[in-house]
């Protein structure tokens, strides 16, 4: 029995060697990925902050480790072999996973807080009044708001995440549906009560529409679906880079504006604003939450999102996202 057990642990102690011998360098691996990826040994070598020839010898030991040729050499450029085609696309993925997988641990054992862009609208009219049953169940976890009326880019590493309507997706990014935005007019009371007659979708003719330029096809989109495809939002002073402002303008009594649910429906509750008619259009951009494809199993962002799309499901009748 004792040399039996003797065999088993030889034999598990042998084989992470072995493999471990067949790993070639470290810095040849990174020294051939950085070259392929530029297709220039001095563009790595600025890269990693070493010499030229350092390149050169890493990539000739990781090829004679290999026994292939990686590079084909002429003049200045370089260009992969075949086997260099081969090898990679494999170690690009491998060094993208190593960086993925370090940031997200990074970023869980941060201290800092998890930015979330959000239409400035959405964020007053809808997030924030919620936003405290998130830390009270996620204390953990410090929520701080960017807002913005336009896209953003997350490159600039300033954004974790955020929701946004959506039209155009992007490869790089992850994409999950939050609902389907539906547009509708919205105006003041008083405007009912004491201005031109607006019963039918026409008496729209009579009166100032007010417009979000950065959602320029909003009322084009209403009109064209209500059947008036001749008339256009009021071309002076009725145009506004949010529908913060332009619903503000509309509780004023000074014209008529598109809203989503999401940013009204505390102010029909309240009688601020009123819906004219009840025909409405969905928006060309659906509403997502949307996250770096490489970063969407980090668990703070998983954490919001799944809390997310927890108080849409939970939410009443006209109190989400539709």
């Amino acid at each position: 029995m004792f040399s039996g057990m003797h065999k088993v642990t030889e034999t598990n102690t042998n084989t992470p060697i072995s493999r471990h011998r067949r790993l070639p360098s470290l810095s040849a691996l990174r020294a051939f990925e950085a070259a392929a990826r530029h297709s220039s040994f001095r563009m790595a070598a600025d890269e990693l902050n070493v010499t030229h020839s350092a390149i050169s010898h890493q990539v000739k030991a990781l090829e004679d480790h290999l026994s292939v040729p990686l590079f084909s050499r002429g003049g200045r450029a370089v260009h992969l072999t075949e086997e260099g085609r081969i090898l990679f696309p494999i170690l690009r993925e491998a060094f993208d996973n190593i960086i993925a997988g370090t940031e997200m641990l990074r970023r869980q054992h941060s201290s800092g807080p998890l930015t979330i862009q959000v239409y400035v609208t959405l964020a007053v009219k809808w997030l924030l009044p919620r936003l405290h049953a998130f830390s009270k169940e996620h204390p953990d976890v410090q929520i701080a708001l960017a807002t913005s009326y336009t896209d953003w880019d997350f490159a600039r590493g300033e954004v974790d995440a955020a929701i946004l309507f959506v039209e155009t997706k992007h490869a790089d990014l992850d994409y999950t549906s939050l609902g389907k935005a539906k547009l509708f007019p919205v105006c003041a009371p008083s405007l009912l009560e004491s201005g031109p007659p607006l019963k039918r979708p026409e008496d729209l003719r009579h009166h100032r529409l007010l417009e979000v330029y950065p959602a320029k096809n909003d009322w084009p989109d209403w009109l064209n679906a209500a059947g008036i495809s001749d008339l256009s939002p009021s071309p002076k002073g009725s145009r506004f880079d949010s529908y913060l402002l332009a619903l503000e303008e509309a509780a004023a009594g000074e014209g008529v504006s598109l809203a989503t649910q999401a940013f009204v429906a505390d102010d029909l509750d309240r009688g601020r604003l009123v819906k004219p008619f009840e025909f409405s259009v969905e928006s060309r951009a659906p509403w997502y939450f949307v996250c770096p494809k490489e970063r969407r199993n980090e668990p703070r962002i998983l954490k919001f999102k799944d809390w997310l799309q927890a108080c849409l499901k939970t939410s009443a009748e006209g109190a989400g996202l539709d």
